[in-house]
């Protein structure tokens, strides 16, 4: 679980930004030290952090965090906005938490949780630039837990930025040396993506109740996977089959690698108002359908910013004509899925009063690869609640969406011969 400690008010900007009920977000005070016990997070390593805290003022704060026994650790800068990440091994977290208080030091608010298997993270969100003076674990002595420690000094604009750069240019270094993409198997089989959206220490939308997105759409995802796999028709692959958290651009690097012909990203996010409800279907533009969609996209795509992911640079320009050409082919593909989605969903799922929307979702920005994000309904209506939790809808709603991608395919086979791709209804 994805939990973020921050004052009062920036609590509730946060939550109305993202789409979530502040419930889900614990407020802290100035010295950052939460009390009633939250419950403990799985940690098969054994270590469990069980207090955390910021002391300290604007010209130096330290950051320290209980452990019930050491841990190696790496802290890394990233900018845009201005954080702190601490990566640690498979933690579990049993924090307390209090209510609402002021936040004082060069740490304006916290998160920590998963953020992959077998590692842990916390996100210092900072007030302006600083560079880590000192970091260390302190092991446990005198019926004290061990800490860890990192001590923040303030920096200029240009120092942090050059230390985020360096961080930058080692990433680089460290993907080009990964194992590079499998060819494309020849078995024939079509391959499918499914992409449960959030998990980890990204919780996604949550819900009065404390109904958690992450959990609601992995149960679906998998009640998907089991649809398709019935057929015998495709070779169904999934992103995250368990609580983990994966990066935006891992999600569309994870499709592009397993050569997919098709990626659905499933969601189930919140909206200001209980009257929001109804299944979406979002397939990518640059410019969104109306002032709603645009702000489930730049709610979805702050995911990795929250999690303290460095979003890669801008590389949207177009340096060759069949990158272009293959762009423009397959988000009309992606149209056509989302189309047929509808119709085939529509007598059995009730569908927002603009069922086929278009956004900026960078999940939904392989170039070759046809892509939706599909909404199964907004977790701040209890009317759409009731039913994502529902075993019973999941399975006929997984039914009809599983109909739907035979339908999908059926037609791009026939482009294949016919040279036409022909929507199987008209846009909504």
């Amino acid at each position: 679980m994805f939990h973020s400690i921050r004052s009062g008010f920036i609590a509730r900007c946060a939550a109305l930004l993202l789409g979530t009920f502040a419930g889900g977000i614990f407020a802290v005070t100035g010295a950052v030290a939460i009390s009633a016990a939250e419950p403990v997070t799985e940690s098969s390593a054994g270590v469990v952090a069980t207090d955390a805290r910021a002391v300290g003022d604007d010209s130096r704060t330290r950051f320290v965090m209980d452990l019930s026994a050491e841990a190696a650790f790496t802290v890394f800068p990233l900018d845009e906005p201005d954080r702190i990440v601490i990566d640690l091994p498979d933690v579990g977290f049993a924090l307390p938490k209090e209510a609402e208080h002021e936040v004082r030091g060069l740490v304006s608010a916290f998160r920590y949780g998963q953020i992959s298997a077998g590692k842990s993270r916390v996100v210092l969100d900072l007030k302006q630039p600083v560079s880590v003076d000192k970091s260390f674990v302190l092991p446990p002595a005198d019926g004290q837990p061990a800490k860890l420690v990192v001590d923040l000094v303030p920096t200029s604009r240009a120092s942090f930025a050059s230390a985020v750069r360096l961080y930058r240019e080692r990433e680089k270094e460290a993907i080009a040396a990964a194992r590079p993409a499998t060819p494309a198997p020849s078995d024939g089989r079509l391959r499918i993506v499914l992409d449960p959206g959030h998990g980890g220490i990204d919780s996604g939308a949550i819900a009065k109740s404390g109904t958690l997105e992450k959990n609601v759409v992995l149960a679906f995802a998998k009640e998907l996977e089991q649809k398709l796999d019935e057929s015998g028709r495709y070779e169904v692959l999934m992103t995250r089959s368990d609580d983990s958290f994966i990066s935006l651009g891992g999600r569309v690097a994870f499709a592009r690698s397993h050569h997919a012909d098709l990626f659905v990203s499933i969601h189930a996010d919140s909206f200001w108002g209980g009257d929001v409800r109804g299944a979406t279907i979002y397939t990518l533009s640059e410019k969104a359908s109306d002032r709603m969609a645009a702000q489930i996209a730049e709610s979805e795509n702050k995911s990795d910013i929250l999690a303290g992911v460095a979003v890669p640079e801008d590389t949207t320009e177009v340096s060759d004509i069949l990158i272009d050409l293959a762009r423009r082919e397959t988000k009309n593909f992606s149209v056509v899925f989302a189309r047929n989605m509808i119709k085939e969903l529509g007598p059995k799922v009730r569908f927002f009063k603009h069922p086929h929307q278009q956004a900026g979702f960078m999940v939904l920005k392989a170039p070759d690869v046809p892509s939706a994000l599909v909404e199964l309904g907004y977790l701040s209506n209890p009317e759409d609640e009731k039913l994502l939790a529902s075993p019973a809808w999941r399975e006929t709603t997984a039914e009809a969406m599983a109909r739907a991608i035979d339908t999908y395919f059926r037609l791009r086979v026939a482009q294949t011969t016919t040279g036409s791709l022909e929507p199987a209804t008209s846009a909504p």
